[in-house]
């Protein structure tokens, strides 16, 4: 049966492909379908169950998306979604990643010059077509060009983001979890070491039953074609082309496949090594002795360690690693260490107090409102929270001074409401051409908290990009800097930069760097993330939430964290209310 998750990401492919068809993302279908996904995110009760009646009680849902959500569950299949699908193949589809591509001028580049991927379109810029097509030119033609190229969407290596890779492998996991012979389950290779972009996606099971697992893989709707079908694993490839590959191991192996599959491939090289150093062998089976020659031919091999991965580290003498760090980068000499105080410092999950750039409906793109963004994060427990809508420079979603005076009035009163919890009156300001912000000195000093991001002008050259960010920085209003670069990642290249400048930059004026936790954005990057630490950085992990469903993003900055080796104490919101808030002062004071 389909999950919640499984419907939501039915009706994201259904948005993606509609927004092609209308030629529009606020087309009224593709309005239809977001709403009614945003009203299945915040109903706070189970509707897999529910009739199209009950269905279309729901804040936001429609009698037809209704129909068509009723259809997936029932089916596992949308007449609809199948035929946009053949419509518009993942090949074509996968045009609109690309900046200056919009949905209209795909259809027109299809009609007109019989593209229909982006090979076809590298030859069409390559060959000076573009520019001869309505609302084009040179200008147009050269972006779409260099956004090919810094994209990475060609070549025979071709990899897919994160923010696509990653829904999907956490419900397929999800849904073996739920299957009765299946003990355990985890996505492994890249994906679960937080690469910004994945080749295929390795999901490992542990189950007394292999047969239903399997069984369960080959039902599954996102399957388009069978690559390999075996007793224990099944490789299949999405309607988008990307390979799952799903392996089925016995419980008491669960941990050893878990950390053989979850690489990096150095990092595995390294732990074997370690245990031949001392006469034992590992394999995706477990960490187990090695037998002498003369060993009768009946001897069975001593299992050390298999179960978890946490028991073979601690067999090797090493501290439990996680996932993200293992790239074979000194990791496992940290881990050796006594005391292995970089591992023991690692920044958790359970370390954030806060989160530092939040938005609400009070932004354009804002989807819930003051109350709603401020309960969810009370209930996650939350000390607290800057609330940061956008500034008036923004086009559309921007707030004027008297609409924010407003709206500072609102979460004031919200305030009351919440007495175990500061809430701070906040903004993200936008970082002009050459580093200017939204509103005067005078009002952007009202602010309780704020984040300066960029996003706008990409195409400037990086001595300018990196003398608006320090000129951001110096600001003296300026708390933390938001999603380093504006990159979407396999989206939008991010603005180039002098990391070292800046960075000094931030050093220097006492302003956090963000490690903003959206899949699409990842960003400041975790190489980034590892310089951050090494020069004494402030960090701030956030989630950049517009809408109650996203406070999950937090998990994965974490992560990125974590892939940077950002101890706890260097992230911000990791302190006290007490320490935090006296850091603003101090640090605006200096």
């Amino acid at each position: 049966m389909a999950s919640t998750r499984d419907v939501l990401a039915m009706l994201d492919e259904l948005i993606a492909l509609t927004t092609l068809d209308e030629e529009s993302p606020q087309s009224f279908k593709v309005r239809a379908y977001e709403n009614a996904k945003l009203g299945l995110e915040s109903h706070g009760q189970d509707w897999l169950g529910y009739s199209i009646k009950e269905l279309t009680e729901i804040k936001g849902v429609g009698k037809a998306t209704a129909s068509k959500v009723r259809e997936f569950i029932d089916t596992g299949r949308v007449e609809k979604l199948e035929t946009l699908r053949a419509e518009f193949p993942p090949e074509f589809a996968e045009l609109a990643r690309i900046p200056g591509v919009g949905p209209k001028t795909l259809k027109l580049m299809r009609a007109e010059l019989d593209i229909n991927n982006v090979e076809d379109l590298r030859a069409a810029v390559a060959e000076q077509k573009i520019r001869d097509l309505p609302r084009m030119g040179a200008k147009s033609e050269e972006k779409i060009g260099k956004a090919i190229d810094r994209l990475g969407l060609t070549g025979k290596d071709r990899r897919t983001p994160i923010a696509d890779a990653m829904p999907l492998a956490e419900r397929l996991v999800e849904a073996f979890l739920a299957l009765p012979s299946v003990t355990d389950a985890a996505f492994c290779g890249s994906l679960r070491r937080m690469s910004e972009t994945i080749g295929d996606i390795d999901i490992t099971v542990a189950a007394t039953d292999p047969g239903p697992v399997m069984d369960a893989v080959r039902d599954r709707s996102e399957v388009h074609e069978i690559v390999v079908s075996g007793d224990t694993k099944t490789s299949f490839l999405t309607q988008q082309g990307l390979q799952i590959d799903v392996r089925v191991v016995a419980p008491e192996h669960f941990g050893a496949a878990t950390l053989y599959f979850t690489g990096s491939k150095a990092h595995n090289i390294a732990l074997r090594q370690r245990a031949i150093d001392r006469g034992w062998l590992l394999n995706e089976y477990g960490l187990i002795t090695k037998l002498d020659d003369d060993a009768p031919d009946d001897a069975e091999p001593e299992v050390i360690a298999s179960e978890t991965e946490a028991s073979i580290y601690q067999a090797l003498g090493l501290s439990f690693i996680p996932a993200p760090m293992r790239e074979s980068t000194g990791e496992i000499e940290a881990a050796a260490e006594d005391g292995a105080p970089v591992i023991n410092e690692l920044i958790q999950r359970s370390d954030i107090r806060g989160d530092l750039h939040y938005h609400t409906d009070r932004s354009g793109d804002g989807r819930s409102t003051v109350a709603e963004m401020v309960q969810v994060a009370a209930d996650m427990g939350h000390s607290y929270l800057a609330i940061t809508d956008h500034g008036e420079d923004l086009a559309i979603n921007g707030s004027n001074a008297e609409e924010m005076l407003e709206h500072r009035e609102v979460i004031a009163k919200i305030q009351h409401d919440h007495p175990d919890m500061t809430l701070l009156w906040g903004c993200e300001l936008n970082i002009g051409a050459t580093g200017g912000l939204d509103y005067d000195d005078d009002f952007r000093a009202l602010f309780d908290y704020t984040v300066a991001s960029v996003h706008s002008h990409f195409d400037q050259t990086v001595a300018k990009q990196t003398e608006r960010l320090v000129a951001a920085i110096a600001d003296p209003t300026v708390d933390s800097i938001g999603h380093l670069t504006g990159r979407y990642i396999g989206r939008r290249p991010g603005i180039e930069i002098d990391v070292d400048i800046v960075l000094e930059a931030l050093m220097h004026f006492d302003v956090a760097l963000e490690i903003n936790g959206s899949l699409n954005r990842l960003d400041a990057a975790s190489d980034v993330v590892r310089r951050a630490v090494e020069r004494g950085v402030k960090l701030v992990i956030n989630t950049d939430s517009h809408h109650t469903s996203e406070l999950g993003r937090m998990e994965y900055g974490v992560l990125t964290a974590q892939r940077g080796w950002a101890p706890r104490d260097q992230v911000i919101n990791t302190w006290d209310t007490d320490r935090f808030m006296a850091w603003v002062s101090s640090h605006r004071d200096s």
